[in-house]
C-alpha cells in the first residue's frame, strides 16, 4: 500500500500493506519493466522533457538493474510493494534525484497495462512454438504409424475402421484453431499503452509512435481510460488457453484409455509414467492425468478474471492487481503441458497388431455391408434393418460376418453375392474417399498439408 509523499499522516497497516503487495509474483515481470522504462526515458530526452545526459544516465541505471537483479545481486523488497517501485527506488539510490525523473509523463497505471501486454506478447509467442512443436509430434507418430488401423468410436462404441493417422490429424487440427485463436489474440494484445497516463492523458508533449517502434508495437491505443483498465487481451489469452488445454484433456483421456490392458493399443515410455508405492506391476500413465486435470486450474484461471473485471467501473482499480498469478499461472501450465505432452507423444509406441484386431473384431463393418446393399440398388433405411437384423442373427450364432456363409447372408437379402466377402478392413477405409474421410489417400493428402503448415 503506496504512502507517497505528505498526503498520509500515518504509516500503513502492516497487515494492509502486505495483503496489498505483489512484489512477490509481478517480480517477473522486471525485464518488462525495464524495457519500457528505458523507451520511456528515451523518448522524454527525444521530446525534450529530459535532457539527453540526464536519459543516458536513467537508461544506464536501468540497464545495471536488470543485470544486478539477473545476477540475484538485487531482492525485492516487501516494503516498496511492486516490481515497479522496486525499481524505481533502486534506480533513485543508483543515479540519485535524476531517477526521480523518469516518472515523468508516466502513471504506474500505464505502466502496468505496458508490461503485462510486453510480457503477454511473449507468451502468446512461447505459446504458438510450444503449439508447433506439438503438431510435429503427432505428425511425427501419424506418419511412423501411417498404415495403422484402429477402431473409431462413437459414444465410446467401436463405430467404424479408421486409421490412427486420421485420428491423431483430428488433434492436430483442433491445434491449428488453437494456433489461429492466439494468432488472434495477439492482434489486440499488440496495443501500447504508455501515454494514457492515469486515465487521462498526459500533459506533455509526449510521441507515443516513437515508444511503440521502440518496444515493437503495431498499435497504439486510442482512449487513455479503456488503456489502463483493458484485460480483454488476458481474457482472450486465458480463453484460448481454456480451449487448447480441453483439446489436450481429450487426447490424454485416449492415451490413459489407450494404454491400459483394457485398450492395450499403446504403451507409453518409461519417462512420461510412473509406478506404484505398493503394486510393483503399475504402469501409471501420470503426465496424461496431470494434463487431463491441471485443464481444470486453467478454466478456474478465467473464470477468476472474469469475475474480477464484471464489476469495475472505470477507470483503473486495484482489482486489476488480481490479474496477474492466474494469468502466470495460466501461461506457465500451458507452456509445461504443452512440452511435456509433445514429448509423451513423440515416445509413444503404438501395437498395431492389437489395435487391427480390435478393428476386426465384432460388427464393425456393418455399415459397408449396408453401403454394400445400396450400391445393389437397395434404399439405404432397408439395408440398415436388413444388415441390423444380419448383426442380431450372427451375435444370435456366435459368428463374425466372415464366419457367416453366403446360404446364411442370403436369408436376409438375395442382394448378397459372393463378392460380400471382399468387405473388409482395408476396403472399408479405401472407400471412405470423400473431401476430409479416412482413406489412405486422403490421409498421406492430409499429413502432406499438415507438414507443411508446420515447416516439415
Amino acid at each position: 500500500m503506496s504512502h507517497i509523499r505528505g498526503r498520509f499522516q500515518k504509516a500503513a497497516d502492516k497487515a494492509a500493506a502486505a495483503f496489498s503487495a505483489s512484489v512477490s509474483f509481478d517480480w517477473r515481470l522486471y525485464p518488462h519493466d525495464i524495457a519500457g522504462s528505458v523507451a520511456h526515458a528515451r523518448m522524454l530526452a527525444k521530446q525534450g522533457i529530459i535532457s539527453q545526459g540526464e536519459a543516458k544516465t536513467i537508461t544506464d541505471g536501468l540497464v545495471e538493474i536488470g543485470q544486478e537483479i539477473e545476477q540475484g545481486k538485487l531482492q525485492p523488497k516487501a516494503g516498496l510493494e511492486d516490481i515497479h517501485m522496486n525499481i524505481e527506488a533502486r534506480l533513485i539510490e543508483k543515479v540519485g534525484e535524476v531517477g526521480g525523473k523518469l516518472h515523468t509523463a508516466r502513471s504506474r497505471n500505464d505502466q502496468v497495462a505496458l508490461d503485462i501486454r510486453l510480457f503477454a506478447k511473449e507468451a502468446i509467442t512461447d505459446t504458438l512454438l510450444g503449439l508447433k512443436k506439438f503438431q510435429q509430434a503427432l505428425i511425427s507418430l501419424a506418419e511412423n504409424n501411417k498404415k495403422v488401423i484402429i477402431p473409431g468410436y462413437t459414444h465410446l462404441q467401436r463405430a467404424q475402421p479408421v486409421l490412427l493417422a486420421h485420428h491423431l490429424l483430428a488433434y492436430f487440427e483442433m491445434l491449428q484453431r488453437d494456433t489461429d485463436r492466439f494468432i488472434d489474440c495477439l492482434e489486440r494484445t499488440d496495443v501500447l499503452p504508455l501515454g494514457s497516463g492515469a486515465l487521462a492523458g498526459v500533459a506533455y508533449d509526449i510521441d507515443r509512435e516513437f515508444v511503440a517502434k521502440e518496444l515493437g508495437f503495431s498499435q497504439i491505443s486510442r482512449n487513455s481510460m479503456d488503456a489502463v483498465s483493458d484485460r480483454d487481451f488476458l481474457i482472450e489469452y486465458e480463453a484460448a488457453a481454456s480451449i487448447c488445454m480441453m483439446h489436450l484433456s481429450r487426447l490424454a483421456e485416449e492415451m490413459i484409455l489407450w494404454s491400459s490392458a483394457e485398450f492395450d493399443f499403446i504403451e507409453l515410455d518409461d519417462a512420461y509414467t510412473t509406478g506404484s508405492s505398493i503394486m510393483p506391476q503399475k504402469k501409471n500413465p501420470d503426465i496424461a492425468e496431470l494434463v487431463r486435470g491441471k485443464t481444470g486450474r486453467i478454466y478456474g484461471n478465467l473464470m477468476a478474471l472474469l469475475t474480477t473485471m464484471k464489476g469495475l467501473p472505470l477507470s483503473y482499480n486495484r482489482d486489476l492487481q488480481e490479474d496477474k498469478e492466474g494469468f502466470f499461472d495460466c501461461v506457465d501450465t500451458l507452456l509445461s503441458s504443452l512440452e511435456v505432452f509433445a514429448g509423451m507423444i513423440s515416445t509413444a509406441h503404438i501395437k498395431a497388431e492389437n489395435t487391427k484386431q480390435a478393428a476386426g473384431e465384432g460388427y464393425i463393418l456393418a455399415t459397408d455391408l449396408a453401403d454394400y446393399l445400396v450400391k445393389k440398388g437397395e434404399a439405404f433405411r432397408t439395408a440398415h434393418d436388413i444388415v441390423a437384423r444380419l448383426v442380431s442373427y450372427a451375435i444370435e450364432k456366435g459368428k463374425t460376418f466372415s464366419e457367416l456363409k453366403l446360404t446364411e447372408y442370403k436369408k436376409f437379402s438375395p442382394r448378397f453375392g459372393d463378392d460380400i466377402f471382399s468387405v473388409t478392413l482395408e476396403s472399408s477405409l479405401a472407400a471412405r474417399d470423400s473431401l476430409g474421410g479416412s482413406s489412405p489417400k486422403r490421409v498421406a493428402a492430409a499429413l502432406a498439408k499438415a507438414k507443411k503448415t508446420v515447416g516439415l
